[in-house]
């Protein structure tokens, strides 16, 4: 893991920043005004090379025991260096420094290796996309 890099709880991050490291790391992401992150979650972590967020995670929360895990984003030219598992073990640390006793999180299945070395297991859960017909709009699940 790169000596230069340092990793902060929460700290002030424009839209522009994360949108740019999200343009980034994801093919198809679409601009968002991350303005959410202080009321719909538990903290986030970045991570810096200097001044420069190369990395990102989410920790939403229910308000109560269970926290999410979510956009673990690591910019392409520093990826395959540890960063991503390191923002992943500071979420964690957050999170159990706040009294969560369950941790979440979803994935694609290519990313399975990934969460695994992270120390998750696989449980049986159930999702339902916003937009199918069950959810009373179009798509599938």
């Amino acid at each position: 893991m790169p000596d230069t890099i340092r990793y902060l709880p929460s700290p002030t991050l424009a839209n522009d920043a994360l949108n740019e490291l999200f343009h980034n790391a994801w093919k198809d992401h679409a601009p968002v005004d991350f303005s959410y992150l202080p009321t719909h979650s538990l903290g986030w972590i970045g991570a810096f090379a200097g001044e420069r967020l190369v990395g990102f995670v989410n920790v939403a929360w229910d308000g109560g025991k269970h926290a999410f895990v979510l956009d673990t984003t690591v910019h392409r030219d520093y990826q395959r260096q540890g960063i991503g598992r390191a923002l992943v073990e500071h979420a964690l640390a957050l999170a159990r420094a706040k009294g969560v006793e369950w941790v979440h999180v979803d994935f694609e299945p290519g990313l399975e290796p990934f969460y695994r070395a992270c120390g998750f297991r696989a449980t049986a859960a159930g999702v339902l996309r916003g937009q199918s017909p069950r959810w009373g709009g179009s798509g599938e699940a």
